[in-house]
């Protein structure tokens, strides 16, 4: 892991971009060390520099966590391959054409997941070898299928929280009955691009003995900053 440049920031977080390999990520740390580590995954495509994405990190390291995200393959700048191109493009069609895109979803997010999970698996291993990072680990971000995937072949996740705002393939939909560490669940009641019953079903899945279901009514981006603070709460019950 090479760190490629550093921030202080107001808030007395220290921001540094790193590269690992062909990976590049951001990692936020606050003044304190050693300090358990939240993996903070973006929604599928978006970059790591959202900036959703990096209010959060900032919120969450100022609240004494370590927190990392990485640019999956074909997501943020990475490049795409040809196959991710055209599902993309036959994607925006369907939408625009008010046609079913299901099945879209599910040929194009499955290999994004598969792809993505060993780059977060040896993205964590050089985390965990930094001096500033202590552990437990926990997980925290919009894309709930890499989560699932994760919460099930990494018995180094003690927790994790998501959001119920992506599609979520089949298989990682059968994968959730595998999931038993706690869970934080969060649903906007009207998002328009996630049917409200199939997160529901999702939730229900879930084979924690902790899981918390959080639903607010508004749209996909609608979710209100207070989640923000009750998630960190959650982490700290299950992290510190």
């Amino acid at each position: 892991m090479q760190f490629t440049s550093e921030q202080h920031l107001d808030d007395g977080v220290l921001e540094r971009e790193f590269i690992l390999g062909e990976i590049p990520g951001t990692l936020w740390t606050p003044g304190s060390a050693p300090t358990p580590l939240v993996l903070m995954a973006h929604n599928n495509g978006l970059p790591k520099a959202d900036p959703r994405l990096v209010a959060r990190a900032r919120y969450t390291a100022a609240r004494g966590y370590a927190v990392a995200t990485i640019d999956a393959a074909g997501c943020g700048d990475r490049p795409r391959s040809a196959a991710d191109e055209q599902a993309r493009a036959d994607l925006r069609r369907a939408m625009q054409a008010g046609e079913p895109v299901d099945e879209i979803l599910e040929s194009f997010i499955g290999p994004l997941v598969e792809n993505a999970v060993p780059e977060w698996q040896t993205t964590l291993d050089a985390l965990l070898e930094l001096p500033e990072i202590g552990g437990p680990v926990g997980y925290s971000g919009g894309w709930t299928a890499l989560g699932i995937r994760l919460a099930v072949v990494e018995p180094r996740i003690a927790a994790a929280g998501f959001f119920a705002g992506g599609y979520v393939p089949r298989a990682q939909r059968e994968e959730a009955r595998q999931v038993t560490i706690p869970l934080l669940f969060l649903l906007q009641w009207d998002d328009e691009g996630n049917p409200r019953q199939r997160a529901l079903d999702l939730f229900d899945a879930f084979g924690s003995k902790e899981k918390t279901l959080h639903a607010n009514p508004g749209g996909h981006i609608g979710t209100p900053w207070f989640e923000l603070e009750d998630g960190c709460r959650f982490l700290d019950r299950h992290l510190k």
